[in-house]
């Protein structure tokens, strides 16, 4: 594996991996557990609420197009479910684009050099075949809608690897991942904006954005505590978020 692409070769695939792919330009990256035989099922857009928040009806009109053309899918996958958890096979899944593999278990180190979210988590994942049941099962009982900061892909497939929660919360309500990337730096410039306004030193105003941006990150990162608990998955069915 490319130690900071995560791109792998398809032989280098096993079940219940988690795997992601950069999509419009490394934009964002949609993501998808791995289930064997080619196939992985994975979150989608679904026919959504008016005034509900996903990605395609906040991206420009030609790049929502692109993004449409790019997802078509091949005559056997597209006889099945067209939103919500599909199970499509793995050529559809990429859509083209370069195969990688989200990595679990990284230290602190590792996942602050990571600087765009999406690729890696501290979290540790469960054995493949907790977490290809996770997936079939969600796959076949749950009706999800995907919403972009809250319910989206790599939420999807990072449920199905930990089955982590937040006590009393379901599963986490917060942004993390690549939801959490924007708002964290955001963030971290208002934070920042002080150095700006005094005219600190350039190198000063820098590490003090990427500091406040790196530990926004580790703070909404899944990790091992006393505040997170496992949620069995056929516990899911009937909530609204995963």
């Amino acid at each position: 594996m490319g130690m900071l692409t995560h791109r792998i070769n398809k032989e280098s695939l096993q079940p219940g991996d988690h795997i992601y792919c950069w999509r419009l330009g490394f934009l964002y990256t949609d993501h998808g557990i791995y289930i064997g035989d080619d196939k992985v099922i994975h979150l989608v857009r679904s026919c959504s609420s008016e005034g509900e928040v996903t990605l395609k009806n906040i991206l420009p009109k030609k790049i929502s197009t692109r993004l449409a053309q790019s997802q078509q899918r091949c005559p056997a996958c597209a006889e099945s479910k067209h939103d919500g958890i599909i199970c499509s096979c793995l050529s559809c899944f990429l859509a083209g684009n370069a195969l990688r593999r989200f990595e679990y278990g990284v230290n602190a180190a590792v996942f602050i050099a990571k600087v765009r979210g999406g690729t890696c988590t501290q979290a540790v994942s469960d054995s493949s075949d907790v977490v290809i049941h996770r997936a079939k099962y969600l796959l076949e009982y749950a009706t999800l809608s995907y919403k972009l900061f809250m319910n989206n892909s790599e939420e999807f497939a990072i449920y199905c690897k930990t089955g982590v929660g937040v006590a009393g919360c379901g599963t986490p309500a917060v942004l993390k991942g690549q939801a959490a990337a924007l708002p964290s730096f955001l963030l971290a410039a208002w934070l920042s904006a002080p150095l700006h306004l005094s005219k600190g030193n350039g190198v000063c105003i820098a590490a003090t954005l990427f500091g406040v941006y790196s530990s926004l990150r580790c703070i909404l990162n899944i990790r091992r505590n006393r505040d997170e608990v496992k949620v069995i998955v056929e516990d899911l069915i009937g909530n609204e978020r995963l």
